[in-house]
């Protein structure tokens, strides 16, 4: 499929890291950009930064009424085409440790995020593509966002592990229900990546984990993210299936 000024794309997480670099990336094909992100997120810069076809909606993916009013943005821009969910947060925890027992809360919050906002927007943005007009045999293609930690989850990650779990094993079943509509369902499953979940980190931390990493031993970069998931859009065989971009990296348990 290729992308054309008909066309509108909606990248949620689109204020910073990989949805930022995927927004930039989707801009340059000329189609219209609808950036999701949190109203404190930079989402509004970034929309500026890519001109006018680039617009900020401010919403909660897990929020219906807030992405069903983004996705209508997007197709006030053209025949929405491409929808890609970067949005995710990661709130470390043991199940049990010194603090006491894990918070159910805070896995609450992660699997809502993490999860159900993916499969909301996921939902939502199949809803518009189905009434698309087919383009190279699709009507539209959503790429969600898993992790390494779905397949390699470590201590610490019980509730940021099952959330990506969750997109993992969604990714063949939506691409199975919506097939007849032609609209395509691909993950990406980053192993780690330099966003500012990891701008925290120390350089002790930070080079530990580019260590871990067979080849290149380094953080990967939001653009190469960018670039597959470019790559999803050109290629109309890619379909539910999950694709790990870590430098064949496995993580340890700890």
């Amino acid at each position: 499929m290729q992308l054309s000024a008909s066309d509108a794309v909606l990248v949620t997480g689109g204020g910073s890291g990989l949805g930022r670099a995927t927004a930039r990336v989707l801009a340059a094909s000329g189609a219209g950009v609808v950036l999701v992100d949190l109203p404190t997120s930079a989402g509004a810069e970034v929309a500026a930064e890519l001109g006018a076809r680039a617009v900020f909606a401010p919403a909660d993916v897990r929020e219906e009424d807030q992405v069903r009013a983004a996705v209508e943005q997007a197709s006030a821009l053209g025949a929405l085409r491409v929808a890609v969910s970067c949005a995710g947060v990661a709130t470390p925890g043991r199940i049990l440790s010194r603090k006491g027992v894990h918070s159910l809360e805070h896995f609450r919050t992660v699997v809502e995020v993490n999860l159900l906002g993916t499969f909301n927007v996921l939902r939502l943005a199949a809803e518009a593509m189905s009434g698309n007009e087919p383009t190279d045999g699709d009507r539209g293609l959503v790429v969600m966002t898993a992790s390494v930690a779905a397949y390699d989850g470590q201590v610490g990650q019980a509730a940021y592990a099952s959330s990506k779990g969750g997109v993992a094993a969604l990714t063949l079943t939506a691409a199975r229900d919506l097939a007849s509509a032609a609209i395509r369902v691909m993950t990406v499953a980053p192993g780690v990546m330099e966003t500012p979940m990891m701008a925290g980190l120390g350089e002790e931390v930070r080079s530990s984990l580019e260590a871990l990493v067979p080849h290149p031993s380094r953080l990967g970069r939001p653009e190469e993210y960018a670039a597959l998931v470019e790559h999803l859009v050109a290629n109309p065989l890619l379909n539910g299936e999950v694709v790990r971009l870590d430098g064949a990296l496995r993580m340890p348990p700890r």
